[in-house]
């Protein structure tokens, strides 16, 4: 089962448009995610409606961010890109008459529940600048200068 990578990427994407003090446009932004400019597009509409990024039309213009990395949770973020299954089991539901499949229903589905919630309360804990700051840790203990990450994905500063 292909699994959702969608927070992956919009995180990726909102760590570099921290790094930018221009906007940055769909095309430059689907390089970092290795898609279609239009995926981008869609995600980032939910981002906007959130007030996480702006974005402004022709020439010049791009994505921005429009919030304090600080004051903004990974939780935040999920949400604001459409609260995707966070895990990839689920129950068999063929024989829904039979006791056996009800008792590991109820089983399972009281542990994904809890799985679920200690997720999302972690997620809830952590903040886009806790995350740049990580980046930033690692980037430095490898040598290497953010510029040097920008240009490796096609952005120009």
């Amino acid at each position: 089962m292909k699994r959702d990578s969608k927070l992956s990427g919009v995180l990726h994407i909102l760590l570099h448009m921290a790094e930018l003090d221009e906007p940055v446009t769909s095309d430059d932004l689907s390089k970092i995610m290795d898609t279609n400019p239009v995926v981008v597009r869609r995600l980032m509409a939910g981002l906007r409606e959130q007030q996480y990024v702006r974005s402004v039309k022709g020439h010049g213009g791009g994505w921005t961010l429009a919030c304090e990395l600080a004051d903004v949770t990974l939780l935040d973020i999920y949400e604001a890109v459409g609260s995707p299954g966070l895990l990839a089991m689920g129950n068999r539901t063929d024989a829904p008459g039979c006791l056996v499949e009800q008792s590991v229903n109820a089983a399972l589905g009281k542990t994904f529940d809890e799985a679920e919630q200690l997720l999302l309360r972690r997620l809830g804990e952590v903040t886009l600048a806790s995350l740049s700051a990580d980046c930033h840790q690692r980037l430095k203990a490898k040598g290497i200068s953010l510029q040097a990450k920008r240009n490796r994905h096609g952005l120009q500063s």
